[in-house]
């Protein structure tokens, strides 16, 4: 694992982007190819309080996050690693969701979710990402895609 693109990513998603801590979300792997977020159940993210499931909004909402780093460590892997620190901030002001579409396979059933990402193309203006997300059990919640601003 490369420990600078872990600390650069795992500082977006604890302190950059405050929401994930409030919904608690964190980061639970990354490398140059792969990014997975964790979020643990809670009594707040309840959406359907018969099955006590996780809410439809927190699950595309961890689907999103995790397409957004997704598209950013693939712009991160196009530049030198001796520039990423600097290059933060200029990536984030041009950097948006232009569409998200979610399939909501199963209920959001479990004690922890794990989102993971897909990088299907990064071109100078738009990045495409397709992630999914399991539960503890590795049941498969929910699949999305989205594409995002870059540039």
């Amino acid at each position: 694992m490369n420990l600078k693109l872990h600390d650069i990513v795992s500082t977006i998603i604890d302190e950059k982007i405050t929401f994930n801590k409030v919904l608690g979300i964190t980061l639970d792997f990354v490398d140059e190819n792969n990014v997975c977020l964790k979020l643990p159940m809670n009594d707040l993210l309840v959406g359907n309080p018969v099955h006590k499931s996780l809410h439809g909004g927190v699950i595309s909402t961890i689907l999103d996050v995790t397409g957004g780093i997704t598209a950013f460590v693939g712009i991160l892997k196009t530049l030198e690693p001796d520039t990423w620190e600097r290059k933060v901030q200029d990536i984030f002001q041009q950097f948006g969701t232009i569409d998200l579409r979610v399939d909501y396979l199963r209920p959001g059933l479990g004690q922890s979710f794990f989102a993971t990402g897909l990088l299907l193309r990064l071109g100078n203006k738009v990045a495409v990402t397709q992630m999914k997300l399991h539960n503890e059990k590795e049941d498969l919640i929910a699949i999305a895609t989205a594409t995002y601003i870059v540039g």
